[in-house]
């Protein structure tokens, strides 16, 4: 009898303990995987939803959500991890960081590497590395947020027009100008004009070299090409003569009226190369303006200065 009870005492403690043996390799093979032929430890994809619940259901409704549900199976393109790296000896271990990439503890170098290992594609981000935003220390989460985004197009942490001015103070001044481009009302962005991820042309401008090719996707009646061009325009392009952003003249010229902008260029001096204007033309007359007679003064096909 004593045999027995013995026997049955064994049998329990060795199926208890084969029980937690099993309860133990099933807890870590749902917490944690390892990719075939790597050292790293990958947790299935929702594990970080456990602790992290409010990050994770603000990413879960974002485009990266979708982009980073990879189809192969691949862990460390799945979920948060495809971001922060492997996350199975931090599911096991919470204090356990050491393979987790923490963006805020990286720098504008690091980060942006890490954003263009999938953003590297397409005509958006061909100069990102070397934009002006990049070179001067500026990294992409400093104006995309994955987590906390407050524009649902291109994830970024404030409304575009806010977002740029929080570094580009001048430009805000020169949109608060009586004569403006309608950037604070809305009708048109930075981003129109400029590519933030950089271009190989001055200011991250899109288009054309002297710029002006930007200008023309609006002020398409302008554009020529002219049988009779004016040098300006066609040498350094439209802010030759106007301030982009917004200016004290109605036209946005650089100057208040537009015969000092015009006596720039036309003086009695040979600098310019431009003629001078001729010693008949009254310029004591108030409001007179030589562009009351050069009306074509962005180019012409009938006069070569610009009267019609």
């Amino acid at each position: 009898m004593t045999r027995v009870i013995r026997f049955e005492i064994q049998l329990v403690c060795l199926l208890t303990a084969l029980g937690i043996a099993s309860l133990t390799s099933a807890h870590a093979q749902g917490n944690t995987a390892v990719t075939s032929g790597s050292t790293h430890k990958y947790a299935p994809a929702d594990a970080c939803k456990i602790c992290h619940e409010e990050l994770y259901t603000r990413w879960e409704k974002s485009p990266h959500w979708k982009t980073t549900l990879d189809k192969s199976g691949d862990p460390s393109k799945m979920g948060c991890q495809g971001c922060h790296g492997p996350a199975g000896a931090h599911v096991e271990d919470p204090s356990n960081k050491t393979e987790l990439f923490i963006f805020k503890d990286h720098s504008a170098k690091e980060i942006n590497a890490r954003c263009m290992s999938c953003h590297a594609g397409g005509t958006q981000h061909m100069n990102a590395i070397n934009s002006v935003h990049a070179q001067n220390g500026v990294s992409c989460t400093d104006c995309h947020s994955p987590h906390h985004p407050e524009t649902k197009e291109f994830l970024l942490s404030k409304p575009e027009t806010q977002l740029c001015f929080t570094c580009h103070l001048a430009q805000k001044g020169q949109f608060n100008m009586p004569f403006r481009h309608r950037v604070l009302e809305g009708l048109i962005q930075c981003n129109d004009c400029h590519n933030p991820h950089g271009t190989v042309l001055p200011k991250q401008v899109r288009m054309s070299p002297e710029q002006s090719a930007v200008c023309f996707k609006c002020h398409a009646d302008i554009q020529g090409p002219f049988v009779f061009e004016h040098d300006p325009v066609k040498a350094e392009g439209c802010t030759s003569c106007h301030v982009p952003h917004g200016g004290a003249n109605q036209h946005m010229l650089r100057y208040s009226t537009v015969n000092l902008l015009c006596f720039t260029c036309h003086t009695n001096s040979t600098f310019s190369g431009a003629t001078s204007a001729p010693s008949f033309h009254n310029q004591a007359t108030q409001f007179q303006a030589c562009t009351l007679c050069h009306t074509k003064i962005h180019g012409s096909n009938f006069s070569n200065v610009f009267f019609k």
